[in-house]
């Protein structure tokens, strides 16, 4: 009489153990970290080429615009250096009012360039214009020969001829008459003795600009305003505003600036000095542009990559089917796939709608392909889901800027609580 016995199990090798598997998928895993590399590098190169579109396109209307002015320039010699020079007087006080309107676009091929048109007025008063400091002889200062002087980085943006108002005379600024100064506009002689009585002034100027406005507070005692119809200004500069407003149809701000608050005199001997520093600064920036957006978005390409690897491996473990490396593979080339689309997209429209586009794409790619892998519908189901709530749950952080850190390492402990549930019956060794 025999007996049946069931033969027994052969022992897996190690190879064919979860552990061997989970090793191999995360070795993947780190492989695909080349092509993230080269994504995203393409979003740096195309955001340069953007950056290098709207320094040539601005370049044409106006760039960033930095004004210092007016200024008393009186001529000298000195005898010392036996040389004629020049001396800047700065006025006692300075009130400048600008008012920036957004203009359209400049636009070439796919990108576009914001940029402004403002009108400035300045009025104030002068003070003496003392050389005690330097015993200059009186013979030797050139008073009939004085002018008015502005200092702009942006003489290609003034639209307008620019004039100033100053003792009963108007008087029309005109680029430096030296050569030696290619920033600077000036007026003709203007003899400094006869309107010593009256020095109040007056100036008005349409100037061009794009990304930014700085404007000096030289004057003894200084108020600055600045007016937009745009919504997302950066305060900046050495001194931020005493007031600010900042709403859906623009802002307003006003600075307050007294001489002692800064470290430059009100008078300089012999050259100008650049004054840059001590502006009070506007940016019109945009919060975050699309490729800065992109470039965030594929900071969480690993993230995408490993989880969704985890899931597979889980099911995977979970109902005994199983994967290939090769299927592994094409998933992970469809989640790069995704920042490729992203980018290409987004350059044609907007950040939200090539994200959209993008994310439904590369879900409903895998989740059919899953079809196939996993021989059922509700693990595609499930990992359909998972990836909606995953790209979903990146966008919202993409979105936030001073809560986007909480809100990923609430999520990412979430997620990492899950994990370690649904992992807790695993067999490693099997």
């Amino acid at each position: 009489m025999e007996t049946n016995q069931n033969p027994a199990e052969e022992p897996k090798s190690f190879f064919q153990s979860n552990t061997a598997k989970m090793i191999m998928v995360g070795f993947l895993t780190l492989v695909l970290l080349i092509p993230l590399a080269f994504v995203s590098e393409l979003i740096n190169e195309r955001n340069q080429r953007h950056l290098d579109v709207i320094s040539e396109t601005t370049s044409k209307w106006g760039e960033d615009i930095t004004i210092y002015g007016p200024i008393i320039k009186v001529p000298y010699y000195d005898s010392t250096q036996k040389k004629y020079l020049y001396a800047y007087f700065f006025p006692n006080e300075l009130t400048n009012e600008s008012n920036s309107k957004m203009e359209p676009p400049l636009e070439r091929s796919i990108y576009k360039s914001n940029v402004f048109s403002t009108q400035m007025k300045m009025t104030g008063k002068f003070g003496d214009a003392d050389f005690s400091k330097m015993a200059i002889s009186e013979s030797n200062i050139y008073w009939d020969k004085a002018r008015i002087i502005m200092a702009t980085n942006s003489l290609k943006g003034l639209k307008e001829e620019t004039k100033i108002t100053i003792a009963g005379k108007t008087l029309t600024f005109e680029p430096n008459s030296n050569g030696d100064d290619s920033d600077i506009i000036e007026t003709g002689f203007l003899n400094f003795q006869e309107i010593a009585k009256n020095q109040s002034f007056a100036v008005s100027m349409t100037i061009n600009g794009s990304n930014r406005i700085n404007i000096i507070p030289i004057g003894k005692t200084s108020t600055i305003t600045m007016k937009s119809d745009w919504n997302s200004p950066s305060f900046g500069g050495f001194q931020s505003p005493v007031t600010r407003k900042v709403a859906n149809d623009g802002f307003t701000a006003t600075w307050k600036v007294l001489h002692f608050n800064r470290s430059f005199a009100q008078e300089h001997f012999g050259k100008l000095p650049n004054l840059e520093q001590y502006g009070c600064q506007t940016e019109f920036i945009t919060p975050v542009d699309e490729y800065q957006q992109n470039e965030r978005a594929a900071k969480y390409g690993f993230l995408v990559i490993g989880l969704t690897f985890l899931i597979f491996f889980l099911i995977q473990a979970i109902s005994k089917i199983s994967i290939h490396i090769f299927q592994y593979t094409m998933i992970g080339i469809a989640l790069v796939m995704f920042y490729t689309l992203l980018i290409s997209i987004t350059e044609h429209s907007s950040f939200t709608t090539a994200y959209l586009i993008a994310g439904t794409s590369v879900v409903a790619m895998i989740t059919l392909y899953s079809v196939s892998i996993l021989k059922d519908r509700k693990f595609p189901i499930f990992i359909g889901a998972a990836l909606t709530l995953l790209y979903s749950f990146i966008y919202v952080i993409i979105q936030l800027e001073d809560y986007a850190l909480l809100v990923g390492s609430i999520g990412l402990f979430l997620i990492l609580a899950a994990v370690m549930y649904f992992s807790r019956k695993i067999e490693w060794n099997k």
